[in-house]
């Protein structure tokens, strides 16, 4: 008796846990949110701290200009300012939100990378030589910048930065040109675009050791890495094809490239970052009309147009153009669309759970909980 007793409490208690999580979970709808503006008519989105609560980008204020900002629930869209000019652009932050990279022109017109801090503003990283300079991605811990400048010679180069060498020219692939758009969480691995010999854009990754390695994403046409995912594994970009079209690539050194498709009769296809463990690509594709629209890729699903799996976010007509960026746990997604209540093509920030497959999972797992128990 006092063994039914006991094992009747067990059910019971493991029944409200998962009734409990069941709960947890069902009040945490995905949801959109639009990041305004700074006064003007525009902007957009193209990084996210590792959790999401952080965003950056650039918006338009009421004068016209395009300037970087940093958004948060709590503070709203923070005008980042400039180097001294009129133009600046955020393009990646660190894994907690306090480190933001871009660029920004100064007060002679020259466009320079920076690294802003709350403790020290916009700080500029200087050039390799030249004039030109825009920071495109930083380390997790926020030390490691990356992005490409021109040398003394006038040629444009990928370069790392740190605070103690200062900007490292990271070379090309046989030409003139490189730059860096992506580094991995510990800073080691940098990938972007380099030209070879023969002057064909190539997919690269950089490694001290081994310095820039073309990943042979193609042999016949040009390819671009854009983002890699936290350890360095991962490489996500585009690539050309046969029929003149550009299609998202997937690369691992294990598997090579991998083509990531086109929306449903659409003809291309872009990607722009991954989550952290690689598992979750977006970017933008053209669908069969030529719509502009983000996508999110994962093995399971393939490439799914956001705008189909979050219709209920769109109904009253917004539109997600383009997803630049993934969190690091892949649950938040930001980038560019429009915000039909404004009417402005505006930067948005995507909270995508929770996923209805895990729902299902703890859906199944309460039935078999208690079918379990009523057989004993």
């Amino acid at each position: 008796m006092r063994r039914c007793i006991q094992t009747l409490c067990k059910t019971l208690t493991s029944a409200a846990t998962v009734a409990l999580t069941a709960t947890a979970l069902w009040s945490q709808q995905p949801s959109i949110t639009w990041l305004g503006t700074l006064g003007g008519n525009f902007s957009s989105a193209f990084g996210a701290s590792a959790d999401g609560s952080v965003v950056v980008g650039l918006a338009r204020d009421a004068d016209g200009r395009d300037l970087a900002f940093r958004w948060t629930a709590v503070g709203g869209m923070q005008n980042l300012g400039t180097l001294g000019g009129d133009l600046s652009q955020a393009s990646g932050v660190s894994a907690d939100g306090s480190v933001v990279v871009g660029g920004s022109d100064n007060a002679d017109g020259q466009f320079r990378a920076f690294r802003w801090t709350a403790a020290d503003g916009m700080q500029v990283l200087g050039t390799l030589g030249g004039d030109l300079s825009q920071a495109s991605a930083v380390s997790a811990d926020g030390s490691v910048v990356v992005g490409g400048s021109d040398n003394a010679d006038g040629q444009f180069r990928a370069f790392r930065w740190t605070a103690a060498d200062g900007m490292q020219d990271l070379g090309t692939l046989g030409g003139s040109l490189s730059q860096a758009s992506g580094v991995s969480a510990d800073g080691t691995v940098v990938v972007g675009k380099a030209e070879n010999a023969t002057g064909q854009l190539r997919a690269f990754r950089w490694t001290a050791a081994d310095g820039m390695q073309d990943l042979n994403v193609s042999d016949d046409y040009d390819s671009v890495a854009w983002s890699v995912s936290a350890n360095g594994a991962v490489v996500v970009g585009w690539v050309g094809s046969a029929d003149g079209q550009i299609r998202a690539f997937r690369w691992t050194a294990a598997g090579g490239a991998q083509d990531l498709g086109v929306l449903s009769e659409g003809a291309w296809s872009e990607a722009y970052s991954t989550s952290a463990d690689g598992s979750v690509v977006v970017g933008w594709a053209g669908d069969a009309d030529g719509q502009l629209r983000a996508f999110r890729w994962t093995a399971a699903d393939g490439m799914q147009d956001l705008n189909r799996v979050y219709a209920r976010l769109l109904s009253d007509g917004s539109e997600l153009f383009a997803a630049y960026a993934v969190s690091a746990n892949g649950r938040y997604i930001v980038g560019l669309g429009r915000n039909a209540a404004t009417g402005r093509t505006e930067a948005y920030l995507l909270d995508t759970v929770p996923e209805p497959a895990s729902l299902i999972a703890l859906g199944a797992g309460f039935a078999g909980l208690l079918t379990r128990r009523r057989k004993r």
